[in-house]
Formats: C-alpha cells, sequence, structure tokens
C-alpha cells in the first residue's frame, strides 16, 4: 500500500556483494508496495553510460578516486531525475543498491577513505538517504558459485576485495542498526522475500 496523500514515500535500499539476490528481492519488494524499482548504477539513461564504463571488463586502468566519482554521478543523477521526485509525491522507492556500496567498494575494497566517500555520496545526493538499508548477507563460497564464469569488471575481481568489501558491509550494517537490518540472503528466494516483507512491515510501519 502507498503513504496516504500529501506525505512522503519511504526509501528502501538492498545491499550487498555480488550475486547476493539483491535485484530479485529488490524487484519482488517493490511489487508488493507498488514502489518505484530502480538501481544503481544505471537507474537513468545517463547512469546506464557510466554503469558500462564503470561495469565494461573493456574499462582498464581506472584510478580507485575516478570509480568512486563516477558512482557519485551516477548516484547524483539518480536521485535528482528518479528518486527524490517520487518521494516527494509520496511513491516508495526500492533501489538495488546505493551510497553504502560506494563505501563497501570504494572504501573499504579499494581503501580510500571511507568518511570521504559517505560525504561525497551525501553532497551528491543533497542529503537524500534510504530510511531502511537491508543487507543481503551472504557468504563469499556461495556468491562465488552462483556468479558462474561469466562475470564483469567489479566481479571479476580477486577473492580479498571481495571479502573487504563484504566486511564493508557488515561494518555499516553494525554501526548503524536503526537504519541497516542483516538479512540471511541463502535460503529460497521465498523464504527471503517473506523475512524482507516483515522487516519492512516491522520497520517502517507499511503494509504489504
Amino acid at each position: 500500500m502507498g503513504p496516504a496523500s500529501g506525505s512522503r514515500g519511504r526509501f528502501i535500499a538492498f545491499e550487498g556483494g555480488e550475486a547476493c539476490g539483491k535485484s530479485t528481492q529488490a524487484a519482488l519488494l517493490a511489487t508488493s508496495l507498488d514502489a518505484l524499482l530502480t538501481r544503481e548504477p544505471g537507474g537513468t539513461a545517463i547512469g546506464a553510460r557510466l554503469r558500462e564504463l564503470v561495469l565494461s571488463p573493456a574499462t582498464v586502468g581506472l584510478a580507485p578516486r575516478a570509480e568512486a566519482l563516477l558512482m557519485a554521478a551516477d548516484r547524483a543523477q539518480h536521485v535528482a531525475e528518479l528518486v527524490e521526485p517520487a518521494l516527494a509525491t509520496g511513491r516508495h522507492v526500492v533501489t538495488d543498491r546505493f551510497a553504502g556500496s560506494s563505501i563497501a567498494y570504494q572504501g573499504y575494497g579499494r581503501g580510500l577513505p571511507v568518511e570521504e566517500i559517505e560525504q561525497l555520496s551525501r553532497w551528491a545526493t543533497g542529503g537524500v538517504w534510504p530510511d531502511l538499508i537491508i543487507l543481503l548477507d551472504v557468504p563469499m563460497a556461495e556468491a562465488d558459485r552462483r556468479l558462474g564464469s561469466e562475470r564483469d569488471r567489479m566481479e571479476a575481481e580477486a577473492p580479498s576485495f571481495h571479502e573487504a568489501v563484504i566486511a564493508g558491509f557488515r561494518t555499516q550494517a553494525a554501526a548503524e542498526p536503526q537504519r541497516w537490518a542483516v538479512v540471511d540472503g541463502t535460503g529460497s528466494i521465498d523464504a527471503v522475500a517473506l523475512a524482507v516483507r516483515t522487516l519492512v512491515a516491522d520497520r517502517l510501519q507499511l503494509s504489504l
């Protein structure tokens, strides 16, 4: 069910490492809430071009700070074009990745200052931030099995990189439990979806 007329929509982000099921669960939740479903990078036409640049295996030598700035540029366009207008009209928004991914990937993964990455994202979004962030936690071995052999530039990074990313997500969730919630992503699609719906209904007082 949508929010009452005149009220602001609720903003929910799914986060997690590669192949944790974010895209599937974001789509299911968006359907349950009649919410706008979007993603990062690539939720807008401009973002799609940035996504290709960042994730294409043909992109080589991209400096970590340049990568962080490209992700922030995608986020700025995403919020200005899609997220904020929807929230302002009272529609809920569900996104597959948001700032938590930049903090995990470019901060913990690439070794850039975590505080600076967060500040960059807050500047890019004008302070727009999710009401609830759902971390789908999947062990790296299971994620690696799910990924298979065809991998984009980020998926093809070394195991040590992905271990740092997963640790970064868990650190964020532990530091801000009032905004983050961790869901075991190893169960069936239906089981995870039920856990997510229950969590959203409880945390945001929404009817699903």
